[in-house]
């Protein structure tokens, strides 16, 4: 059986020279991944791009599958950065103003650097970064939750658990079908969808 390659870094950057080295290694990965994919991302090619010797790349990540779960992280850190934002906006917010707002910022989450987007869906399962991938997913259903626990009298009697659940189940899939579909879709056209999705889960928790 082939060895899994290993996906966690060597070291951290801790000085600010090892950081830029770092930047430009995860950056060179994520353009590489855009233009060229996964199996043309070997670790001489990103060294080249980078302009970082093959020496230097391999003292803070030990393989390709380390450098995409990198880029992973940082990209789903982008996105919890603005959907955490969001929900501190709609704590207070009535069900229908709050489910309104988090349509469109998971629209416009899922549309930070759409092409790599596009691209880390289909990776992810190659990289072996599958764990960090659910603890985000695990976040945002326990925000869900806890502004469910916080409306339930604006809400039928159902577990808010479940809820969060079907909640976040739609809200995703039809946040992501937008960036794969993305050169489809108009303006006017998210707009309706973000119109039609509020409109599909508000429906559903009243």
């Amino acid at each position: 059986m082939a060895r899994k390659p290993s996906t966690t870094p060597r070291k951290n950057a801790s000085q600010e020279r090892s950081r830029a080295t770092v930047d430009a290694l995860v950056e060179a990965t994520a353009r590489i991944l855009v233009k060229e994919g996964f199996e043309k991302a070997s670790t001489n090619r990103i060294a080249e791009i980078a302009d970082v010797s093959v020496g230097s790349l391999y003292q803070y990540f030990p393989s390709k599958e380390a450098l995409v779960a990198a880029v992973i992280d940082r990209h789903n850190d982008a996105i919890m950065n603005v959907v955490r934002a969001a929900f501190a906006e709609v704590a207070d917010l009535p069900i229908e103003m709050a489910v309104h707002r988090l349509v469109t910022v998971a629209i416009e989450a899922h549309h930070i650097d759409p092409n790599l987007h596009r691209v880390l869906a289909e990776q992810i399962p190659r990289s072996g970064h599958l764990a960090e991938v659910e603890a985000y997913s695990h976040e945002i259903h326990a925000l869900v939750r806890t502004y469910l626990e916080r409306h339930r009298k604006e809400m039928r009697k159902i577990d808010p658990a479940l809820a969060a659940f079907m909640c976040v189940s739609a809200i995703e899939a039809i946040a992501h079908n937008t960036v794969l579909n993305g050169e489809m879709l108009s303006e006017k056209m998210v707009k309706v969808l973000v119109e039609e999705t509020t409109r599909m889960v508000v429906g559903y928790l009243r």
